[in-house]
């Protein structure tokens, strides 16, 4: 879009606060995993987690987000994942994804209509090691490809009858405009 997306006003709400709004109540605690200046975020009072090499697409997101869940009390089991760009993911999203490993320590990923969303997920953190193998040694980064070489589950998520995608990205600003006509409460109905 020209311009850091998670800054990107839609229905003039910032994209990473929408995804804070609909993610925060799922998670404790939260982060933000982004590379660059730390301090655009400082006003939301979360840690800013960067890859161990940016530019490396969405595998150095997670991999931060398992390194720093191994230095929290409890020790989590799993970190969930969302892009910044899917405004209207689930607000029941990690629960579902949960309740889809059947009690087993696998990554589960998120699909809608005939895609899957292999970045929105459910990351087991004794990955970890084997994630920052696999970006030291893989021939392919890709997010595919490792849950591919991991094993995972799908959990389908059902397009309402009236509204968006629950995992529409706004990734260009035609797609922008797009979610933003989903915000019209006349449209859902």
């Amino acid at each position: 879009m020209g311009r850091d997306k998670a800054l990107v006003e839609l229905g003039g709400i910032r994209l990473i606060e929408r995804v804070i709004e609909r993610f925060a109540p799922q998670v404790s605690p939260l982060a933000i995993n982004a590379n660059g200046d730390p301090s655009r975020f400082a006003g939301y009072g979360l840690p800013i987690l960067a890859d161990d090499e940016p530019d490396t697409g969405p595998l150095g997101g997670i991999l931060a987000g398992m390194r720093w869940a191994q230095s929290l009390p409890g020790n989590p089991d799993f970190i969930a994942t969302v892009p910044v760009d899917t405004p209207f993911a689930p607000t029941d999203l990690v629960a579902k994804l949960d309740a889809g490993r059947d009690g087993q320590s696998r990554i589960v990923i998120a699909a809608s209509g005939d895609r899957d969303h292999p970045v929105v997920g459910l990351w087991p953190v004794a990955l970890a090691d084997a994630l920052a193998e696999w970006r030291l040694t893989a021939k392919s980064h890709g997010v595919r490809a490792f849950i591919a070489a991991s094993g995972f589950t799908v959990v389908h998520f059902p397009q309402p009858e009236r509204g968006p995608d629950p995992f529409l990205n706004a990734n260009t600003p035609d797609e922008l405009a797009a979610a933003a006509g989903w915000l019209d409460p006349a449209r859902l109905g």
